[in-house]
């Protein structure tokens, strides 16, 4: 039989009357003849709940026990799934990661998965169950101890499962019924997108976009899994949704086709850096070390052996940052006169893989936010996208002007 996986997230799996709604919506693909495979994330505000248990019982935690803690939230979910299903008549089983066994390494909290075994479940499939209900976000690692994938797990669990059994398509369920040209909160004018390219939503979903966690896109654009995302509150249809797929498989692509924005960012500037072979090493191996994600980097002309050296971060991070640089400094690694931080920024993006054949999408960009009185602060570019650093307060105003300016509304 071919196979389907189909992953419902916390809101779809909120109550019982939205898991027998999810159970439903399973038991039309059943009819139609597929072996199921449903990735389910804990109920909306378990997992939150269960970390805040985590925290409250230990500042200091061990993050074995912390995933211990955190997975069992998917556990219940799954045996619920699976009660649902078998009231309905459709043969179903639950499956916990290590039954699986969903295989990763040993970063608890952060594990990347290193092997799904097919064996288990495709024998039970054989013998008639037509549903495995698999609680996402967890697998087990080489010691035998449970592990979790990182927030937004389920997804990269659900398109592991689609590469592993060659299924025919991933499902993501969801609280939106497809992938928007923005956040439609900001801009009344976002149009719900039929199809996108992997590299897009790749860009998107690392820039802000919280529909797809960033591993599962890279998943499906690695192993070509068919990804479609769509709101399990709508009427089920077949062409419901967006589809994540092939730059191939879009006939015409815009210049640009999304616009991103993230408001928790930081610009940091270190200010008055010796300018000699290997300081970017010194600068940003410590910041690594410490775990800061530095996106954006700039660094400034030289002036008499000394330069600035400005850099993004996420805004949580900043403590994390000021700490490494003060003790790279204190090592005497580098020497710098000030560091400053500015946490009042935000990054707005526009991505689109039509930038490859367009010419003058950067420059439209930045003519659209002079004419609003908007200044840059910090520009980096790749092949499909430009990102800004612009102070937090113009956030909404970019992101509408851009996709005005870019008549991201028309189709």
């Amino acid at each position: 039989m071919p196979v389907l996986v189909m992953k419902f997230g916390g809101t779809s799996v909120a109550t019982l009357d939205r898991i027998k709604r999810a159970a439903k919506r399973v038991g039309v693909e059943v009819a139609k003849g597929y072996d199921v495979i449903v990735i389910v994330s804990a109920m909306s505000g378990e997992t939150n709940k269960l970390v805040g248990f985590v925290n409250d019982t230990s500042q200091l935690y061990d993050a074995r026990e912390y995933d211990a803690v955190v997975s069992s939230g998917e556990n219940v979910t799954a045996g619920l799934m699976a009660l649902t299903l078998q009231e309905m008549d459709v043969p179903a089983r639950s499956w916990q990661g290590w039954q699986v066994p969903l295989q990763t390494n040993s970063a608890h909290s952060a594990a990347r998965i290193e092997a799904i075994p097919t064996d288990n479940i495709n024998a039970k499939f054989a013998e008639g169950m037509k549903v495995a209900v698999v609680a996402g976000f967890q697998g087990i690692s080489p010691e035998g101890r449970i592990t979790t994938l990182g927030r937004g797990g389920s997804d990269t669990t659900a398109v592991a499962f689609a590469a592993a059994f060659g299924a025919e398509r991933c499902d993501i369920y969801t609280d939106v019924d497809g992938i928007y040209t923005t956040d439609p909160r900001i801009a009344s004018k976002a149009r719900k997108l039929d199809k996108i390219a992997f590299e897009e939503m790749l860009e998107l979903a690392s820039l802000g976009a919280k529909v797809l966690q960033t591993r599962s896109v890279e998943l499906a654009m690695r192993f070509k899994v068919k990804l479609r995302v769509l709101s399990s509150f709508e009427e089920m249809d077949d062409a419901a949704g967006t589809m994540v797929c092939d730059e191939e498989e879009i006939v015409e692509s815009k210049a640009v086709n999304g616009v991103a924005y993230s408001r928790d960012e930081a610009k940091m500037t270190l200010i008055s850096v010796a300018d000699r072979p290997g300081i970017a090493a010194a600068i940003f191996g410590p910041l690594s070390e410490a775990g800061v994600n530095v996106d954006m980097i700039v660094q400034n002309i030289s002036e008499e052996g000394r330069t600035d050296m400005t850099f993004s971060c996420p805004t949580d991070q900043v403590a994390r940052a000021e700490k490494a640089m003060a003790d790279a400094k204190a090592a005497g690694d580098i020497n710098f006169h000030d560091l400053v931080a500015d946490t009042d920024v935000a990054k707005i993006s526009i991505v689109g893989i039509g930038m490859r054949s367009h010419a003058g999408v950067a420059a439209k960009m930045f003519a659209t936010l002079r004419d609003e009185g908007i200044n840059i602060k910090v520009i980096t570019t790749s092949e499909i996208k430009v990102s800004v650093l612009i102070d937090r307060k113009y956030m909404e105003l970019a992101v509408q002007s851009l996709h005005d300016a870019f008549e991201l509304e028309k189709a």
